[in-house]
């Protein structure tokens, strides 16, 4: 228990020393994981919002039509290979994987790029299909950033949402949880920190009146200061990767030299048959799980809804790959600011202060206040722009202001993601067993939050179909925003009840130290 640390130290260091050699690799993990998911995050909307003929309106196609359908094969995939491989082996295997693609892509299909585009198929297909089919069309025409975008989401669902936190959930108990949690939160949000300082040096860089291309980068096909940049955030998140594996090896063969054999069959070197289909009953089936996948469900609803609205805002503001990448780089900058100082003062705070219910309300609470904001700007640029009293005292257009608050939107929702909810979210995991844990996250991180995502999708589809822009659409958009938020907060109460019983009917647990639960 915590209760051994005095006042000042239970907030701010509530670590043991004899914790460090296992806490420390731990946070680099977070770290480095983390950093990987923030540089594909500003890459894949940079590639496929900015490129000629395509916006914002192309995320809400790929949504539904790629990353679903992926999510639902990846996820298939991964409960295939738990029946032939140990949870290590299955992390170097996947991440194998990312990391052959990210420098296929970057050697070999970007260097092509033109000779790969299927602009006579697009084109064709703009003469046939109705306006609203705009995003569709540019998903065909760059199929090649539509992969990288669906790897890119693999890498936040697969990496950071699945496997880095079973291995979490497998080898902490609740109390370390309550303890570790904040300096994680830390950890992974000072990954933006550095991402978004990064990416806006190498985009001023690329915008500078001397912006150049070195020789080396011509050799691996660059050929303007923005593929230079591309590269250069490729190949740290190439050597981000190694590193990640080495530390990974690091913690199970010196810390937790038996969490291979969690949850499968130690006569099969920790093999684990899980069944897909029954991952996903288990999702349904069970309240308990049901629920997580609830407050997934409608923060991934929620978030895309206004992300493809604000982006679409975005990119008339700054239209070019550079300028999107400076702006967007900035905002995760920001964000991770924000998250680290939540992470630290608040998020674990709450936790061990006031409990996992009050902690759980925070975030669907907070959005619904920041949304308001980001919509009434939107509602004046659309319907009031020449006569609200508002864009007077502010002295700014509309088009600036509706992406101002949406980057305080967006800042919020990411923010206290990356805190609150995922640390809520993942500690709600820790009471079940072993397989509980693999088949609920297989299923809610794996699919969960895709189906999210791809729900909100098909609503901003149809709504094209009619409206063919998203502020177009967004009164409708904020129509279904508002029927969001009493199925969160009522799938966080129902959900606390049982997280309480189920902690306390569960016994102390010990930490994983060469013998699995």
């Amino acid at each position: 228990m915590s209760s051994d640390f005095g006042k000042i130290r239970s907030l701010f260091w509530p670590i043991r020393k004899a914790e460090l050699s296992r806490f420390v690799p731990m946070l680099f993990l977070f770290f480095l994981v983390a950093f990987n998911y923030h540089v594909f995050k500003i890459l894949k909307d940079t590639l496929i919002i900015t490129a000629p003929h395509s916006g914002a309106e192309t995320i809400p196609f790929l949504k539904v039509w790629a990353i679903l359908p992926s999510a639902i094969i990846i996820t298939f995939l991964f409960t295939k290979l738990s029946a032939k491989c140990n949870r290590e082996n299955i992390f170097y295997i996947i991440m194998g994987v990312f990391l052959t693609f990210f420098a296929f892509f970057i050697f070999a299909i970007y260097p092509n790029i033109d000779s790969y585009n299927l602009n006579s198929t697009a084109d064709m297909l703009s003469t046939r299909l109705p306006a609203g089919f705009k995003g569709f069309i540019s998903i065909i025409r760059y199929w090649h950033f539509s992969l990288f975008y669906i790897m890119a989401e693999a890498w936040s669902t697969i990496m950071l949402s699945l496997l880095l936190w079973i291995f979490i959930v497998d080898v902490l108990s609740i109390d370390q949880a309550k303890r570790y949690y904040a300096f994680f939160g830390v950890a992974r949000n000072s990954a933006g920190i550095v991402c978004g300082f990064l990416g806006q040096f190498l985009a001023a860089k690329a915008m500078g009146s001397d912006a150049s291309v070195h020789y080396l980068s011509k050799l691996c096909g660059a050929k303007t200061a923005w593929d230079q940049t591309l590269l250069i955030f490729i190949l740290i998140a190439l050597a981000s990767g190694l590193a990640i594996m080495v530390i990974y090896r690091y913690l199970h063969v010196y810390e937790y030299p038996q969490r291979y054999l969690m949850g499968g069959d130690s006569k099969k070197g920790g093999k684990q048959k899980i069944s897909f289909v029954k991952s996903i009953l288990y999702a349904v089936k069970s309240k308990y799980v049901l629920y997580i996948t609830l407050m997934v469900l409608c923060y991934n609803i929620l978030i895309n809804l206004i992300e493809v609205l604000w982006k679409s805002q975005v990119k008339e503001l700054y239209p070019t790959s550079s300028t999107f990448t400076a702006f967007t780089s900035k905002i995760t900058l920001i964000t991770g600011v924000i998250a680290v100082i939540s992470s630290f003062f608040i998020s674990g705070n709450l936790i061990r202060r006031l409990g996992w219910k009050v902690t759980a309300l925070v975030t669907p609470i907070a959005l619904i206040i920041s949304g308001f904001g980001f919509f009434y700007f939107i509602f004046i640029k659309k319907f009031a722009e020449s006569s609200n009293v508002a864009i007077t005292i502010f002295g700014l257009s509309p088009l600036v202001l509706a992406v101002l608050f949406g980057s305080i939107q967006e800042i919020f929702s990411r923010s206290l993601k990356y805190t609150v909810f995922d640390d809520t979210k993942e500690m709600a995991f820790i009471p079940l067993s072993a397989e509980e844990k693999l088949q609920g996250k297989s299923a809610i991180d794996g699919i969960g939050s895709r189906l999210g995502k791809s729900g909100s999708s098909l609503i901003m589809q149809i709504l094209f179909m009619v409206f063919i822009t998203p502020i177009g659409a967004s009164p409708f958009t904020f129509g279904v925003i508002i029927l969001i938020f009493p199925v969160w907060i009522i799938a966080i109460n129902r959900l606390s009840k049982q997280f309480e019983a189920k902690t306390l009917a569960t016994k102390p647990e010990k930490e994983l130290e060469g013998t699995p639960s």
